[in-house]
């Protein structure tokens, strides 16, 4: 149990309580999910006093509740008996975590887990004393992420996107939050459809409810997950979801939430470039054309050089950077504008705490705003 607000505080001899809290899952299923819960269950400390694993792999399922051996999902003897598996329905993350903490029950927090990470040897432990050190007015403890990458060669490019996790802010695949602050904020805005900003959506929230985020320090590996080689062609569909993030959070949100910019204005020019040539050459235009041209192919060749160069330049490697680079402008350039045309109408989503503002929370201040570039 957490102290009531506005008690003495503890004796400092004393280790303080630890509050109860529940683990929640979205999975697909992956062979991955093994690791973590094993991870989980022979972790020193206290276990959680529920663990709901969301399958949201069927997207025609009904959302429901269902026992570990009925799903196949396979889950270890000592969390079997506080495992409950929900069906998500297969709306995507931020509709499965969802899901997942309502069906947890009346616990203090709620610690969400992706099914591909594998919490540290001291998890349990590291995490009960993160939540015992987190203050009324916090909504929610980050984790220290760690992303292992090959020691004997220089990583890949997919290799190095997922390195970057180990830097993001408020990434949920290790995050823990106050039941209290998701309802406040009507938790994950579902309109997130892919395992991409919905975090960063939930946490600005918070931070705009005067909630504290705090960093916590238990540790979680996250392993590089198997891919083909066109995975980074199929990552800019995660332009449509920084367009709703515009929407939702103003063009500031990225200076906010510490995001790299990424490449996109580029992506535009090359783009650019390539549909002006071949205009020009509908035109009768051969010159322009050739100018056109020469500048969609040095944009191409920066572009892939600079993600050949610090990769392990193996011919499978520069091989798939060259394909995909070819390609991505253009991705990115189609789902930034169809996330445009998706997301013209989306308004923030509101969340209203019934009992006024949290625990500790300062009064509301006045929030100034930049003025939005044009």
């Amino acid at each position: 149990m957490t102290r009531p607000t506005g008690s003495p505080p503890p004796d400092t001899d004393r280790q303080p309580a630890v509050p109860d809290y529940a683990v929640v899952i979205p999975t697909l299923g992956r062979p991955s999910l093994r690791a973590c819960l094993e991870a989980l269950a022979r972790s020193p400390g206290p276990l959680p006093s529920r663990l709901v694993l969301v399958d949201d792999r069927n997207t025609r399922a009904t959302p429901g509740c269902a026992e570990p051996h009925a799903s196949g999902l396979d889950v270890p003897a000592p969390l079997a008996p506080v495992t409950t598996v929900v069906s998500g329905g297969g709306r995507g993350p931020a509709a499965a975590r969802n899901t997942g903490w309502r069906a947890a029950g009346p616990v203090p927090w709620i610690v969400f887990l992706d099914d591909d990470v594998v919490p540290g040897p001291s998890w349990a432990e590291e995490l009960a004393r993160d939540l015992a050190r987190a203050s009324a007015r916090t909504a929610g403890v980050t984790a220290r992420i760690s992303v292992p990458l090959p020691p004997d060669r220089r990583p890949t490019d997919w290799e190095r996107n997922t390195a970057g996790l180990a830097t993001a802010l408020w990434i949920t695949a290790d995050l823990a939050y106050r039941r209290e602050a998701l309802e406040s904020v009507g938790g994950f805005d579902e309109r997130f459809r892919r395992a991409f900003r919905e975090d960063a959506d939930l946490a600005l929230r918070l931070l705009d409810a005067d909630w504290d985020l705090a960093a916590g320090d238990r540790r979680t590996s996250h392993p590089v997950r198997p891919a083909d080689r066109w995975i980074s062609l199929r990552t800019q569909a995660g332009n449509a979801d920084d367009v709703l993030m515009n929407r939702l959070h103003g063009r500031d949100w990225w200076q906010r939430a510490a995001a790299p910019r990424g490449r996109l204005p580029r992506h535009f020019a090359v783009t650019g470039a390539a549909v002006a040539a071949a205009c020009c050459t509908a035109l009768g235009r051969p010159r322009a054309a050739a100018v056109c041209a020469s500048a969609w192919l040095a944009g191409t060749a920066e572009f892939a050089w600079a993600r050949v160069a610090p990769g392990p330049r193996t011919r499978a490697e520069v091989a798939a950077m060259a394909a995909t680079s070819v390609l991505i402008p253009p991705a990115a350039c189609w789902h930034w504008l169809r996330g445009l045309w998706l997301h013209r109408r989306a308004r923030p989503m509101t969340g209203q705490h019934p009992d006024g503002p949290p625990p500790g929370a300062p009064p509301a201040r006045a929030r100034t705003t930049e003025p939005v570039p044009s």
